[in-house]
């Protein structure tokens, strides 16, 4: 079968590899049919693994597919079923995971596509744990933006930055992939929405999507453009993932008891803050990292209630490289769709 592998930094190739067993007691194998990447993907190409890893690694670390087979004992689940599969190999057994907090398991064993080979293989066995049935109605193209596109915003917004109706909130790269649903999911629920672009042809697009106003950041500082329209009073809520060139300026902006939520810092992964601005402001910083498998059932059902990902570009496995570099770029707008 074929996978998309990296067989060293800056360097994927699709090699031929043996097909996985049959499946075993608990376990499901899968026919992947999408694969959607993140930054994640391109911190993996460039070499920026934090933890130890060995190539050549195959990619991938969101996707959907469909039940291939089943293993003994599997219940769940039926040949030919819909399904998308959650990231990393959680254990299952910690007391983070027995709460359904997923992405705080006490004994991961690393997350798939980065520290373990991934999704962008055409068949994976998976424990049936692991996988999420995808909602009558929902594309394998939609579903494959589920489990980290859709749920890191959900887990975001509403598990952690506790977003309420009629709230104001900032969402920086309102064009990029987790800032696209930023701005649906907020906008669903009544909030105004700010949101900043690296390009004036992309206001217009943000703005269809539910954006009350946007500011190209290379333009104008956001900073002031923010204070200007909330009359200086600042947002209740900043949806941050850009990192070192927008976080204290993000905090500026921010209310009295305002919330700043990250999950992100693609411009670098240190900066400093003022701690009397800190503690004097009541601000609340909130790191988020990856969601819970009940972020991506509940991601999938507002995909089955109509909000649907913005797709930037669909490209099959072998032009994967060129889709990586449009990554890096920031030209994109929305989610890049890998199809095998």
């Amino acid at each position: 079968m074929r996978a998309l592998t990296l067989v060293k930094e800056r360097q994927l190739e699709v090699l031929e590899v043996p097909p996985p067993p049959a499946p075993q007691a608990g376990e499901v194998q899968i026919r992947v049919r999408a694969v959607a990447l993140n930054h994640i993907d391109v911190w993996g190409y460039r070499g920026m693994a934090f933890a130890k890893r060995k190539l050549p690694l195959v990619v991938g670390a969101e996707a959907s597919g469909e039940i291939a087979s089943v293993g003994p004992g599997v219940t769940r689940f039926k040949v030919g079923q819909p399904v998308v599969m959650y990231g990393a190999l959680t254990c299952g057994t910690c007391p983070a995971c027995r709460e359904g907090r997923d992405n705080l398991c006490e004994n991961v064993g690393g997350i798939m596509g980065f520290h373990i080979d991934g999704f962008a293989r055409e068949l994976l066995n998976m424990s049936e744990r692991l996988v999420i049935p995808v909602p009558e109605g929902v594309s394998a193209r939609d579903a494959a933006c589920a489990p980290i596109a859709f749920s890191t915003v959900q887990h975001m917004l509403f598990d952690n930055a506790k977003l309420q109706p009629g709230e104001s909130i900032l969402v920086h790269a309102g064009g990029s992939g987790i800032g696209t649903v930023a701005i649906m999911m907020a906008k669903a629920i009544g909030c105004t929405v700010i949101t900043t672009v690296g390009d004036d042809s992309k206001i217009e697009r943000v703005k269809a999507l539910g954006a009350d106003h946007a500011i190209n950041y290379r333009k104008d500082r956001f900073e002031g453009e923010v204070r200007k329209l909330t009359k200086k009073k600042g947002v209740d809520v900043v949806f941050e993932h850009v990192g070192a060139d927008t976080f204290n300026g993000s905090l500026l902006v921010l209310k009295r008891g305002g919330r700043l939520v990250t999950c992100g810092s693609t411009s670098g992964p240190t900066t400093t803050i003022n701690l009397m601005q800190l503690f004097q402001q009541q601000y609340r910083i909130f790191g988020s990292f990856g969601a819970s498998i009940r972020n991506i059932a509940e991601s999938l059902d507002k995909m089955a209630a109509g909000m649907k990902p913005i797709i930037d570009t669909e490209t099959p496995i072998s032009n994967v490289a060129a889709a990586l570099a449009r990554m890096e770029s920031r030209q994109i707008f929305g989610k890049i769709i890998v199809s095998f």
